[in-house]
């Protein structure tokens, strides 16, 4: 299986993606060409995650290399012959690539004589949910395999191919979520002062929770606080009874996020008093924020500087990834690395008309193999 056309595999996964952790199409994919070419591969951890792994030498104690597999809820719009087949579902994110890396390096592996180590292939679903990485670890990822430290990677459009990008400690960021719901007394929109109007009320909360950032958070602190969606059950005439506020909010370190929800409830709780009102917060965190370890992002570095330049000191990403759980438990780094800075290559990640850059392919998969022969 040396010879697969990694350019037709990835388009063959962009062609048929799936979400969640509906992953049986592409997860046989990935499983099936692994084990033509010799690997031990486990099927359906965290439901429908893969771990292959690929034994040289006397030691089952190795690194873990991961990929994610899901793709988005969203309709593709490039037009290209190979595009979606699955309505409404799509490679937004470049997972299709992620995965056709992560074959071809364990195919090149596989195949190398002089190979003499142990690596584990992690193949993760839901990661856009962030819920996979955690449904894999629950199903005894680091019980039943041996993992000494585990890396990971994502293309960032806008980089161009064959550069790559990280730093040690904090890289990308926690993701928080918020649902806000205010009740109030409702009735006919010529009367308001017979009622207790939450639009009003929630209009102020909205209003308030910027001054978290601005005014309860330290400015050397990062974090950003987004209303997101505000949804009532008024109409023309009549005054609402009830509204809903939800939001997303982000940081790098878990006192921020501890701060903003503190910082929300008082709100919430205050405004509401002053109007007459009553609120209730529901706050949850997504994603932990992913912080490299010093060590394994010096490893990263050195085998990327194998492959193309390496900005080492890119600073933090506002984005999140579900990778940081499994840094929750082993110690390992996580590296961007460039899409391409023209057409469908360096639209944003989640845009309609992003593409995975196929050119991108060899390099992502000669940094596995530098990482994975030096680590």
């Amino acid at each position: 299986m040396t010879d697969l056309d990694l350019v037709a595999f990835r388009r063959d996964l962009h062609a048929h993606p799936e979400t969640g952790f509906n992953l049986h199409r592409t997860a046989d994919r990935i499983a099936a060409v692994l084990e033509a070419a010799g690997l031990s591969v486990t099927r359906n951890i965290g439901t429908s995650g893969i771990v292959a792994t690929l034994q040289r030498g006397p030691s089952r104690e190795g690194i873990a290399l991961r990929a994610d597999m899901d793709a988005l809820p969203i309709e593709e719009a490039t037009n290209l012959p190979y595009r979606s087949t699955n309505a409404g579902v799509f490679h937004g994110c470049g997972h299709d690539g992620h995965s056709t890396m992560l074959v071809g390096a364990a195919l090149a592996l596989a195949a190398d004589p002089g190979f003499d180590k142990t690596v584990h292939f992690i193949f993760q679903p839901d990661e856009e949910n962030g819920t996979g990485a955690k449904a894999m670890i629950d199903d005894g990822l680091f019980s039943r395999f041996q993992i000494n430290r585990v890396f990971g990677l994502h293309n960032m459009p806008g980089i161009a191919v064959g550069q790559f990008a990280t730093q040690s400690g904090p890289f990308c960021a926690f993701e928080d979520n918020f649902d806000i719901r205010i009740s109030g007394k409702g009735g006919h929109a010529s009367m308001p002062e017979r009622g207790v109007d939450p639009i009003v009320t929630g209009a102020a909360v909205v209003t308030q929770l910027q001054t978290i950032v601005s005014r309860a958070v330290a400015p050397r602190d990062h974090c950003v606080v987004s209303v997101t969606d505000f949804q009532t059950d008024g109409a023309r005439n009549i005054l609402a009874s009830n509204v809903q506020i939800t939001g997303d909010c982000r940081g790098f370190d878990a006192h921020i996020s501890a701060r903003i929800e503190e910082r929300m409830r008082a709100i919430v709780d205050g405004v509401c008093a002053a109007q007459g009102a009553s609120g209730r917060v529901e706050y949850s965190t997504s994603f932990e924020p992913l912080v490299n370890d010093p060590d394994a992002t010096q490893s990263a570095i050195k085998a990327a500087g194998l492959v193309g330049q390496v900005d080492d000191a890119y600073g933090r990403v506002g984005f999140s990834e579900d990778f940081a759980a499994f840094l929750q438990h082993r110690p390992g780094a996580f590296i961007l690395m460039g899409n391409g800075t023209e057409g469908a290559n360096a639209m944003p990640l989640h845009n309609p008309g992003y593409d995975f850059n196929d050119d991108a392919i060899a390099p992502g998969v000669a940094y596995w193999c530098a990482l994975a022969k030096a680590d």
